[in-house]
């Protein structure tokens, strides 16, 4: 409603794209989880060693979330896949996709451990439709042991876009964590310079750039949503990480030719890409076979 004043909770890294997409709105920080992905170590056995930093930072975020409900006289919070973003004091509401992780033999495991927060919410948002046919995600989020949850369908901050020209043959998203997401930015702008296509770098990052460009690349840090609408609208062929956000950008704006490469280690982005190549027709990518990748 347009009387509700918004507060929103924002970590150094989420603080990029709230300060340009909501100027005017009010930001708190909150605790960064500053979880740590690797290539080699599946991501639930790396949370499941970092769990005690982790644990202590859902217990900070709680304890921040306390005060802000009290300075802020917070009446809802919602969550979005934030364990200790709950309150006695208020309707607490979780944004998740993932009511059922998949995570190899750790699957079952970390199920309990998830549905043990969803649990302390009083509604469960799933962003997707609610029936398996025609489901974004798939099987993460259908689980039949949750029961406090309802569907409301993709979600996108990009705006619908109409087509003009293909002002790009590739254009590359790149998103998630470090070192990964600067690996990737390295290979693909390597693989750009060899080329004579037209390709567009998003950075996602206001990090300095290390690489050397040629005149055919173009790069973006973190363009507002209608740029990036657009960019994605007039390219040819989009290559972009498998996570879900950015897979319900692609739907929204009804992109069809994709290249997904999942993030090593990230059983979940895994999952998605095969169902994606599966459900869409969209191309998946090893990176460890990126060196044979050519724009072409």
């Amino acid at each position: 409603m347009k009387d509700n004043v918004v507060v929103i909770g924002v970590t150094p890294t989420t603080s990029l794209i709230f300060d340009e997409e909501f100027p005017e709105l009010q930001k708190v920080n909150i605790e960064a989880y500053d979880i740590h992905y690797s290539k080699s170590i599946p991501l639930v056995l790396k949370l499941l060693i970092d769990a005690p930093r982790i644990w202590a930072a859902i217990k900070k975020e709680h304890f921040q979330l306390e005060q802000i409900v009290k300075t802020y006289h917070i009446d809802v919070v919602i969550s979005d896949n934030r364990f200790g973003l709950y309150s006695n004091q208020t309707d607490n509401i979780y944004i998740t996709h993932q009511l059922n992780i998949q995570a190899g033999i750790f699957s079952s495991f970390a199920n309990k451990i998830h549905h043990y927060f969803i649990k302390q919410f009083h509604t469960v948002w799933v962003p997707d439709l609610q029936d398996e046919k025609t489901s974004l995600a798939g099987k993460l989020t259908h689980h039949h042991s949750i029961k406090n949850h309802r569907y409301i369908g993709p979600l996108s901050r990009l705006p619908k876009t109409v087509f003009g020209s293909a002002k790009y043959d590739y254009l590359c998203l790149l998103s998630g964590p470090e070192p990964l997401r600067s690996e990737l930015e390295i290979a693909l702008i390597t693989k750009a310079n060899q080329s004579n296509k037209t390709v567009c770098i998003v950075r996602g990052t206001h990090h300095v750039l290390q690489s050397f460009i040629n005149k055919n690349v173009e790069v973006f840090d973190a363009p507002h949503a209608d740029d990036l609408a657009s960019m994605i609208v007039n390219s040819k062929t989009v290559i972009c990480r498998s996570g879900y956000s950015t897979l319900m950008d692609l739907h929204h704006l009804q992109k069809t030719n994709c290249i997904l490469i999942p993030t090593p280690g990230q059983d979940e982005q895994e999952y998605l890409a095969e169902y994606w190549s599966l459900k869409t027709g969209f191309s998946m990518m090893k990176e460890r076979d990126l060196k044979h990748f050519k724009f072409s």
